[in-house]
């Protein structure tokens, strides 16, 4: 008579949650490492940088606000530009709310990690168990790694020349990436093309940091709800 088999339940309730919730924690280190340094590039220094990260934890926002700052422009144009970036986690908020139940504090709480790659890991599970253990997994490999790439990059920046080490062009190429992956469809494109059009025109007409908000509206109105759905992506930050 054979022994009988350990149930594996605890097991499968886990498995395909830590090891991409981990790799999407090591995908953004480099985002974090950038956004650090071209804070300190902005003018900024190592507690600001961390603040934004700890509390913002918002990675295109966050690199959206620090250039404005950088380029001259008003602390209400940079928070302007970057809360209208960050509006579609509402969105995600609604989607991951079934998830989450629990007290208003809870929520609110789970609320600050409500991003691209916390939402597209709890919406990927077959069972409430396993979308509730997949956000807390992702949002806590994602913020550690994020926070601690953020704090290494500052105190890089604090240190050596960016310039030099051609580390000054680096916020671009990182914000580029960042973006990349939510301009996969032949609307999105369509609809980023516009918003850069704009921003463009705009820019020598309206305030420093003013066409980055002119193009986001655009972009909000373009894709605005309608036939087509957009499942939520990595973007290879916080977003």
């Amino acid at each position: 008579m054979g022994r009988a088999k350990p149930s594996s339940k605890a097991t499968d309730d886990w498995s395909g949650i830590i090891g991409p919730a981990l790799g999407l924690g090591f995908a953004v280190f480099a985002f974090g490492l950038s956004f650090g340094v071209m804070c300190i590039d902005a003018g900024g220094s190592v507690p600001k940088a961390m603040a934004m990260s700890l509390f913002v934890f918002t990675g295109a926002s966050q690199f959206s606000a620090v250039s404005v700052i950088a380029a001259g422009g008003s602390a209400i144009s940079a928070v302007a530009g970057a809360l209208i970036l960050a509006s579609r986690n509402a969105v995600y908020g609604v989607a991951v709310a079934p998830s989450l139940r629990g007290s208003l504090p809870y929520r609110l709480f789970a609320s600050q990690f409500t991003i691209d790659e916390t939402t597209g890991m709890t919406l990927a599970q077959d069972t409430p168990t396993r979308s509730r253990r997949a956000y807390w997994v992702t949002a806590a490999s994602i913020y550690v790694f994020w926070n601690l790439a953020t704090f290494i990059g500052a105190v890089a920046g604090s240190n050596i020349d960016t310039e030099k080490y051609g580390l000054d062009v680096a916020f671009a190429a990182a914000f580029v990436g960042m973006l990349a992956p939510l301009v996969r469809s032949r609307r999105a494109r369509r609809v980023a093309a516009a918003g850069a059009v704009v921003c463009i025109a705009a820019t020598p007409f309206v305030p420093i940091g003013a066409g980055i908000i002119v193009a986001a509206l655009v972009a909000l109105v373009g894709l605005r709800p309608g036939t087509e759905r957009a499942a939520p992506v990595s973007t290879g930050g916080p977003a």
